[in-house]
């Protein structure tokens, strides 16, 4: 990996991009760190010394996404999620929707019409998670209801309250806009995919911090023995995540004019993780409507069911949130490899240009291997998120469920970093590969 950069830094076109990327990286991370207009960000670090920095439920991996900027509402306090969120709206969208079927069919220009409508959804979706940060804020329960003493938003500064709302709601659309356009700009012009990178980003940029805060209440005995156990979920993470069910794939020989095409042997590479990190995503959304219906209750005088709720459901290090954690993630692994991997189209496609498995009839007959095939790889690769997914709730009962809440070093985080680094390096080797394919001809 450290190879691959340092090639890279040798190349001119190369270095020029690393050092594109470093640059959007850095605006990035100083609009994370620069308060929105109207936000006393001194109340902001009084309120995140009395909650030791952490939120609650989604508004926990929401925070870690942003690198710490939701929780702060900095100019990029929502980052990248409402994109996010609009890209996996598009992708479901396109199984139930003719339309967005035909545009993903059409190519370069179906799919250019598919993101401009991405764009529109992310900013649509920009101003709703705007509005609700911001009215979560005010109300005090974005920080668990211990900061009236010191107002987010303060109410004596001679403006209208409506005023100072709606420029912090377009203030925080307009950086959700901002973030796009970066992550964009990384794509076309700096290496690897944008919005990955700056993930990776806001998860990193929460490491040193986190670290440091278990050495400080734990020691350094428990500090080192966090760090071993990180670096062998990092390398099984990596084992997981390059494992692949490699099916042989034949093309016939074909005679198109007066030239002989096909004869060739490859393969289709069906990955063990074929779902990526958005089961997980899915699942803690899911598990957020609970905690989000109890504001809606009497917070001082609990009955029995909100405390139950509270206690089973929403905490999570009790083993009924755990065990509904794991499930749904069982359970959205299926339902998103079965709308994102058609068998029946892979086995029409290879039809269509004269391919085969070898010993497996072309058509409906390879579709129904491949269908099993499928179903048989995806479960080790469901129970592996889930297991992966749920360590950070271990850690909150191990370390301290109270001072840890944004406890990065497990779970998506680590997924989202290792697919990320594996993802960018593969890229970097790639066009290394390319500028250096003359010397194969020598």
């Amino acid at each position: 990996m450290l190879s691959a950069f340092l090639s890279a830094f040798r190349t001119p076109d190369l270095r020029k991009k690393l050092l594109f990327t470093v640059g959007i990286i850095a605006v990035y991370r100083l609009g994370a760190t620069l308060p929105s207009p109207g936000v006393s960000y001194g109340n902001v670090q009084k309120c995140l010394d009395a909650i030791q920095g952490g939120g609650t439920g989604v508004l926990n991996l929401l925070d870690l996404f942003s690198g710490g900027a939701l929780l702060q509402l900095s100019v990029f306090a929502l980052g990248i999620m409402p994109y996010i969120t609009a890209s996996i709206i598009l992708q479901l969208l396109t199984v139930v929707i003719p339309r967005l079927e035909q545009l993903r069919k059409e190519g370069q220009a179906g799919q250019a019409k598919i993101t401009q409508y991405t764009r529109y959804l992310t900013l649509g979706l920009g101003i709703l998670q705007s509005s609700a940060f911001v009215a979560l804020a005010r109300s005090g329960q974005l920080f668990q209801n211990r900061c009236d003493q010191w107002p987010i938003v303060p109410r004596d500064t001679g403006i209208p309250d409506w005023l100072t709302l709606g420029i912090l709601v377009m203030t925080m659309t307009a950086g959700t806009g901002v973030v796009m356009w970066l992550g964009e700009l990384i794509t076309d012009r700096g290496v690897g995919n944008g919005m990955s990178v700056l993930i990776f980003t806001s998860i990193a940029a929460r490491l040193p911090s986190e670290g440091w805060k278990i050495k400080t209440t734990k020691g350094w005995g428990m500090f080192l023995l966090v760090i071993a156990l990180v670096l062998l979920v990092i390398t099984a993470v990596t084992f997981i995540e390059q494992a692949q069910r490699r099916i042989p794939v034949q093309y016939a020989k074909r005679m198109i004019g007066r030239r002989m095409y096909g004869g060739t042997s490859t393969y289709i590479p069906l990955k063990v993780n074929q779902a990526g990190v958005i089961p997980v995503i899915f699942a803690s959304s899911l598990l957020y409507l609970p905690q989000l219906a109890l504001q809606f209750f009497d917070q001082n005088n609990p009955g029995k069911t909100q405390a139950w709720i509270q206690n089973h459901i929403v905490k999570a290090s009790a083993p009924e949130h755990i065990a509904i954690y794991f499930l749904l993630i069982i359970f959205f692994t299926y339902f998103y490899v079965s709308i994102t991997f058609n068998p029946t189209e892979v086995a029409d496609n290879m039809k269509k240009y004269g391919g085969f498995v070898p010993g497996i009839r072309p058509g409906k007959p390879t579709a129904e291997y491949l269908d099993f095939i499928l179903s048989r790889i995806t479960l080790p690769g469901a129970l592996y998120l889930g297991i992966i997914a749920i360590l950070p709730n271990f850690f909150f009962i191990w370390l301290d469920n109270q001072q840890f809440q944004n406890f990065p070093f497990g779970g998506t985080a680590v997924l989202i970093m290792v697919g990320v680094g594996l993802e960018t390096v593969k890229q970097i080797e790639s066009q290394l590969m390319q500028r250096n394919y003359e010397g194969f001809l020598r």
